[in-house]
Order: structure tokens, then C-alpha cells, then sequence
């Protein structure tokens, strides 16, 4: 028993993750379902299967057990006991074989002999091959992973030790140059330029660990490689690698103490995209220098920046190493407690004794056995603590291991107390706007065209945030990794609760203005008394969003800026996951941004103090803005596309540029129809928005959603599928459909009796906004999945320096 108080010690390091499902309360395989890592899900046990082959062991034993002819049991319950009156052990029922690796990349394998108790029994057989085929699958997978981390490990230490190379030159060459006028300039590293062919040539680090660990996966003989994903990610990887030849734009080959080494430093920002442009320019200028210079070549100054760049790279791929090295900790731990689970209900179920002779075998075993990734662990704190926080340890776990906030009660008491607020505020307003008739048809609609803006544009900003906290619920729920994709940490990111309790407060503050200002209308004021009110509101949650003190949520707003400020100027900034998914959510808010431009026209022009609510409208400038607030979300989400398409090369980001090309053009034409009115702009808008909606429906269900897949066995869906009824998909692409279409609105101009048709245009955008949130449910599905199907539960940082053989 002593290798069952070994696995139990071995074991306790997950005893804080169980502690907060009592066994009592919560099936274990809820407990393992919730612990586990999303993106390795297939890699794990799968525990469910053999809970299914033990049920029908399970129901085979009670089936013979009601039979009148039990002599069989009584003959094998008395061949227990000895001729002595001892206990006969049943060590015999099973026996393990274990077979060698034929290779170093496959690993051990091993196989289960039933012995004469379970001769006869095809079930317990299919049981037992099923279990040596889930324990071949966890220690070739984790043998993979483990291969995979330990070479990044030593990857990152000698970019490392270049850094502390370069960064102890930096320091000498200052000490040299203190008396000098330079000294006074920032402090640079003169290198020697390479040949012009190494600034294209090879591949980075982080291709070839990719490259590596999907060839490992390619030759395995296990059940989860055999996907058609595997192919697919191999020709996903070598079309990248034969692009990156071309797109190295950053990459500089340098010498440094007898090393060649390439600089690589991402175009993230516009100063390096810049820089990489001019660098294009000047290379034929900077080749032929080197060449007539000889073999010493020309300089080139390594300076701080570039360094703190660097250094930056390198402390994130430290952090995402540990990341993974801390998933490979759970999976081990995990897929060890489901081994002892499995095995103690399959004792106890048919009275046998397996437990022991198979927790040995699995004990032995690869993925229990090494020790490697415990001390890489150990090697990559103290790498960190030494290296990135001066050796201060508690400074270096905010890094490596970041706290989750906890969720104070206090946020749901006010969830509900504001919801309340909100619930009988509105309920006032409208009594009261049915009573003064203020939202009816009326000759001179004051109202409606200055106040009701405000409302609009607030309602449908509010809406939005408001579904993007029931898509974080939703996500949580089907265990989608939104955080991982969205890059966002773990301590800063924002929760549903956070996202509920902020549109709940906002929009209470918003009626509860709109309320007064309405009720002081009642009360006799004229509208140049009160017409401020509603644009102090605005002012006042601008100066929130962009308030620099540490109040209300300062690092998600601060965050939403930065966002906001890559999607304008998104050409030049490198696109990530967050960028384009928050331009095609602005893509949903035209109607919005059009109100804002109007209300900024309005208090900007002073047009409030006159209540000349048409001077916006008759300036021409105002209309020009117009075409271009319907333009820019489509514009920016189509720069978004090209960037993508330089940085990666695939053809798939250009067509898909063609669809907000189409959207962009739709949306011009129903603008210039609001102007003129007139058979040909609607023939126009009729034609343009046909063509852009199915163009958008076709990427909606196919590429966004990698729904209606021809040969998937659930039919027109796709293979994998993270809801259990399907219904909700057909029910998704069929509301998809019809919300798609709010654009004949345009045509047939149907209204509701006497309201105002800026109440039906609200109902139609808000339609839109929640077409969106629909949208981003199955999107972000989509590519958990693809990022499940690449077992890519970290992310790969590139890192800055790569040693150049002379060869190349």
C-alpha cells in the first residue's frame, strides 16, 4: 500500500482545486469537467466513455445476478478462502504488459491481459482497452507537451544570456564614453551588419518549437491526432513558414561578439512599422555599404530601446512558459486522480481487486513519473526572479502567479438595487412621455430631434455592454477561453457581474436625467432652460472613460482606449483577436455613432441656446461626416483585413475584406437614398444591400461560425459543437438570417401608427446590436475550438534574438 500513500502525496497539489466542490455535492466528473484545461480537453481522460463501458459491466453483473443459476458466484466466493480459513487475494485478474518504445518520439505503450476471472467477459475487456488507450494517449501527450516546453525553456535562456550580454556591453561602452560628447546622446551598441540573404532567411524559434512539437504529433499512434486537424495545422504552418521568408520586414542580421544574430522586434506600433518601411528603403543603400565595406561590414546601434523591447519580449514568453508549465502540472494531476477514480468504481462494481495492480502501472508511467517539468518550473523562477524584479520573489509571483479577484456579494446587491432603480425609473418616463405625447408625430418635433439622440445613443451602447456581459456568462458556462483569446489578465478583465452592475448604474443615471428633464419640461421650463441637461450627461460620462484617476474600472478603461486608438489607426497597428472584434462590434453601432456625431454638432455649434435643431443638418460639412461615420467602421475593419493579409499572407483575409468593401458600399447608398429619395438611389440600395447581406450571411455561417460543413456528422453544422442541442444552432443561423435583412426597412417604410420613426429606427438598430451579441457567442466558439483542435492553450511570443549559422 505504500504506492497508494505515494500517489495520494502526489496528489495533494490538488487538494485546493477539489476543496471547493465537496464530493458530497458534486459529482467528480463536474469536478474534473471544471478543472481541467479547455484547449487540451480531447487530451484527457476520457473519463465519460469509461464511466459508459462500466455501466454496461454494471448492468451485465445485475442481469446475472437475478438469474436462478448462481452457482458460478458461490463457487468463486468460496474459492476466496483457503483450506485454512485465510482470505484468498485475487492478484491474478489482470496483468499488464508493457511494450518499449520503437522510437523516442512515440513512448512506452501498454496493454491489459485478463487473466481467467474476466476470460469470458467482452465487456471488462473493452473496458481495459479502452483504459490502456486513454493511458498511452495522457503519456504521449504529455511526452509531447513536456518535449515542446522544455525546448522553449532553453531557447529562452540563451536569449537570456544575449540579453545580459548585450546589456553588460551597453554599461561598459557607456563607462567608456562618459567623457565624450556621444555620452550625451543615448547610449548605443555598435554591431556589425550580416549579408542582405540572412535578413530573409531561416525561421524563428518559435516556428521551429511549433514546427517540432506538430511533427511529434503527426507520427503518433494515438486516437486524438487522428484528425483532420492535425493536416490541416501542418499546411497552416509550412504556408507560414514560406511566407515568413518574405515578411521579415523587422528582422536584423547582426555580429556581436563573433555571433551571428538576428533582431526580430514585431511591427506592433506605427514607430516600428515606420521604421520597417524606411528600413526597405534604405536597404539596397545599406547592402552595398556592407559589401564595400568588407568583411568588418557597416554599424548598426543596438540602442535602449530596442533593448527594453527586447527584454519585454523575453519576460513575456518567461510568464507564458510558466503559464504552461503549471497546465501540464494540472493535467497530470488530473488525469492521475481519474485513473484512481475509474479503477476504485470499477472495483466496486464488479467485487474485484484491480485497483492496486493497475495504479502501479499507471504510477510508472511517463506522464507520473518525470520530473521535468517540475524543474524547469524551478529553473524559470529563479530565471525570473533574478533577471526581471531584482531578485524581490513576492513581485515576481504577481507575474508568473497572478491572483484571481475575488467576487465581492456586494456587487450583486447593487446588480439588483439599481436594476430596480432603472426598472422604476423607466416605467415613469414612459407614463410621463405618453402623457405629454412628446415620442407622437408632431409639426415640430423638438424633442425628439435634440433630446432623444442622447437616449438613443445611450440605450443602444448600453445594450451592447449589457449582451457582452450574458456572452461572458454564456462563455463561462460551455467553458470557452475567452480570456486566453482576448489576451485579456486574469487580475484586470472584467466579469459578467462587473459588466451587469455598470449598465444597470449608467442606465439608471441616464433615465433618471432623462426623467427630470422631461418632468421640468411638464413643469413649465423652456427648452432653453433645460436643453443642457442632456449634454452636461454626455460630458459627463466622456470625462469618466477617460479619467485618469484610479476609480470605476481605470485599467478596462484605459484598455477600451487603447483598443479604440489601434482600430483607427489600424494599418499601422499590428492586429490581435480584441482589435477586430471590438471594429466589428462598431460595425453594429452606426446608427450610434451617428447620433453622437449629431449630439456633438448640436452643444459643439451652440445650436442648443437657439433650439435651431436643423443647423447640423442643412451644413454640408455635417453631411459629408455623415457618409464618413457610416463609412469608418466598415473602412477601419477593412484596414484591419489588409494589415492581416501583410503580416500573415493568407488570401482568406483579402476576401474577406471584399465583404466590408460590399457593407461600405451599402451603407453609402442608403445614406445618399435618406438625401435625395428618388427611384434610382432605392434601385441602388435594393441591389447593394442584397449583394453585401449574402456575402455577409455566407461568412457569417461558414467562416465565422465553421458552421454548415457538408460532410460534419451533425448535418450543416460542424463536428465539434459546444452546446449539447443542436436545435439552438439552426434556431442561431435562422434569426441570423432575419435580422440580417432589417435593411428592407429602408424600402417598405413601415411604421407603428402615430410614433415618431425615430422610435422605429431605435427598434431597428437595437435589432442589430442584438443580432451582434448573437454573433459573438458562436465566433469566439468557433475559435476556442480551433484553438482546442491546436491543443494552443498559451500563447506563442515571439522572441527578439536568433543566432544565424554561418551556413545560411
Amino acid at each position: 500500500m505504500s504506492s497508494w500513500a505515494s500517489t495520494q502525496h502526489s496528489l495533494s497539489t490538488l487538494q485546493p482545486l477539489s476543496s471547493s466542490f465537496p464530493e458530497e455535492m458534486v459529482k467528480f466528473s463536474k469536478q474534473f469537467e471544471g478543472q481541467l484545461v479547455p484547449e487540451w480537453k480531447e487530451a484527457f481522460v476520457d473519463y465519460w466513455q469509461l464511466k459508459k463501458d462500466l455501466k454496461v459491466i454494471q448492468l451485465l453483473n445485475s442481469s446475472n445476478n437475478t438469474t436462478p443459476t448462481n452457482h458460478h458466484s458461490i463457487f468463486s466466493s468460496l474459492r476466496k478462502f483457503s483450506v485454512f480459513g485465510h482470505q484468498h487475494r485475487e492478484h491474478g485478474a489482470i496483468q499488464v504488459h508493457r511494450k518499449l518504445a520503437s522510437s523516442a518520439s512515440t513512448g512506452d505503450m501498454y496493454e491489459t491481459e485478463l487473466l481467467e476471472q474476466f476470460a469470458d467477459n467482452d465487456s471488462a475487456k473493452e473496458f481495459f482497452a479502452c483504459l490502456d488507450n486513454q493511458l498511452n494517449k495522457v503519456n504521449q501527450f504529455f511526452k509531447t507537451k513536456e518535449k515542446e516546453f522544455l525546448e522553449r525553456g532553453e531557447s529562452l535562456k540563451k536569449q537570456m544570456e544575449i540579453l545580459t550580454e548585450l546589456k553588460t556591453a551597453m554599461k561598459q561602452q557607456k563607462g567608456k564614453g562618459a567623457n565624450s560628447q556621444e555620452s550625451k546622446e543615448d547610449s548605443s551598441i555598435s554591431c556589425t551588419i550580416s549579408c542582405e540573404e540572412d535578413s530573409v532567411k531561416g525561421k524563428t524559434e518559435q516556428e521551429e518549437l511549433q514546427e517540432n512539437s506538430i511533427d511529434d504529433l503527426e507520427k503518433n499512434e494515438v486516437p486524438f491526432t487522428d484528425s483532420p486537424r492535425s493536416d490541416e495545422l501542418g499546411k497552416s504552418m509550412r504556408m507560414k513558414r514560406e511566407d515568413s521568408k518574405l515578411r521579415t520586414l523587422s528582422g536584423r542580421v547582426v555580429s556581436f561578439q563573433g555571433k551571428n544574430l538576428r533582431i526580430n522586434i514585431p511591427l506592433t506600433t506605427p514607430s516600428r512599422t515606420f521604421s520597417a518601411i524606411s528600413y526597405l528603403v534604405w536597404e539596397d543603400l545599406l547592402n552595398q555599404s556592407s559589401r564595400k565595406s568588407g568583411p568588418e561590414g557597416s554599424k548598426l546601434h543596438i540602442n535602449k530601446t530596442k533593448l527594453h523591447h527586447a527584454e519585454k519580449m523575453i519576460r513575456g514568453a518567461f510568464v507564458e512558459l510558466y503559464k504552461g508549465l503549471g497546465y501540464l502540472k494540472i493535467y497530470r494531476n488530473l488525469n492521475m486522480l481519474a485513473f484512481i477514480k475509474i479503477l476504485k468504481k470499477f472495483d466496486k462494481v464488479t467485487g474485484k481487486i484491480i485497483l492496486p495492480i493497475y495504479l502501479k502501472v499507471v504510477e510508472s508511467s511517463y506522464f507520473n513519473s518525470s520530473d521535468k517539468v517540475i524543474k524547469l518550473a524551478d529553473e524559470v523562477e529563479e530565471l525570473f526572479v533574478k533577471n526581471f524584479t531584482v531578485d524581490d520573489r513576492r513581485k515576481a509571483m504577481k507575474y508568473l502567479r497572478p491572483r484571481q479577484r475575488k467576487e465581492s456579494h456586494a456587487v450583486t446587491f447593487f446588480i439588483g438595487l439599481f436594476t430596480g432603480c432603472f426598472v422604476a425609473l423607466f416605467a415613469g418616463y414612459v407614463i410621463m412621455a405618453h402623457i405629454t405625447g412628446f415620442y407622437r408625430r408632431q409639426p415640430n418635433p423638438v424633442y425628439m430631434e435634440t433630446v432623444y439622440p442622447v437616449l438613443s445613443m445611450f440605450s443602444l451602447l448600453f445594450l451592447h455592454f449589457f449582451l457582452y456581459g450574458c456572452n461572458i456568462f454564456a462563455w463561462r458556462k460551455t467553458r470557452i477561453n475567452y480570456s486566453f483569446i482576448f489576451e485579456l489578465a486574469s487580475t484586470k478583465e472584467l466579469k459578467y457581474r462587473d459588466i451587469f452592475l455598470i449598465c444597470t448604474a449608467s442606465m439608471s443615471a441616464v433615465v433618471g436625467v432623462m426623467f427630470l428633464h422631461m418632468l421640468l419640461l411638464t413643469k413649465g421650463y423652456s427648452y432653453a432652460q433645460v436643453q443642457a441637461i442632456p449634454g452636461l450627461l454626455t460630458l459627463v460620462f466622456l470625462l469618466l472613460l477617460v479619467c485618469p484617476f484610479n476609480i470605476i474600472y481605470r485599467s478596462s478603461r484605459y484598455r477600451f482606449l487603447c483598443v479604440i486608438r489601434n482600430i483607427i489607426l489600424s494599418p499601422l497597428y499590428k492586429v490581435v483577436m480584441l482589435d477586430f472584434f471590438m471594429a466589428d462590434q462598431l460595425c453594429s453601432q452606426v446608427p450610434m455613432l451617428r447620433n453622437l456625431e449629431y449630439v456633438a454638432c448640436y452643444y459643439i455649434t451652440g445650436s442648443y441656446k437657439t433650439q435651431d435643431y436643423g443647423y447640423c443638418i442643412r451644413g454640408k460639412h455635417y453631411r459629408d461626416l455623415a457618409y464618413a461615420v457610416s463609412f469608418l467602421p466598415y473602412y477601419w475593419r477593412a484596414m484591419q483585413c489588409a494589415r492581416r493579409w501583410f503580416d500573415e499572407g493568407q488570401t482568406s483575409h483579402l476576401v474577406n475584406l471584399g465583404k466590408y468593401v460590399s457593407a461600405m458600399l451599402a451603407a453609402g447608398a442608403k445614406v445618399a437614398y435618406e438625401k435625395e429619395r428618388s427611384v434610382g438611389w432605392l434601385c441602388l440600395v435594393v441591389v447593394m444591400s442584397t449583394a453585401a447581406t449574402v456575402y455577409q450571411l455566407y461568412w457569417d455561417f461558414v467562416k465565422d461560425w465553421g458552421l454548415l460543413q457538408m460532410n460534419s456528422k451533425n448535418p450543416w453544422l460542424r463536428n465539434e459543437l459546444m452546446l449539447r442541442r443542436k436545435i439552438i444552432y439552426y434556431f442561431s443561423m435562422g434569426l441570423n438570417l432575419i435580422l440580417r435583412l432589417a435593411w428592407l426597412q429602408t424600402v417598405l417604410h413601415s411604421s407603428f401608427e402615430h410614433v415618431d420613426y425615430r422610435v422605429t429606427g431605435l427598434f431597428l438598430a437595437a435589432l442589430e446590436v442584438t443580432r451582434r451579441g448573437l454573433w459573438n457567442f458562436f465566433r469566439l466558439e468557433n475559435e476556442h475550438l480551433n484553438n482546442a483542435g491546436k491543443f494552443r492553450a498559451v500563447k506563442i511570443v515571439p522572441l527578439p534574438f536568433h543566432e544565424v549559422d554561418e551556413e545560411d
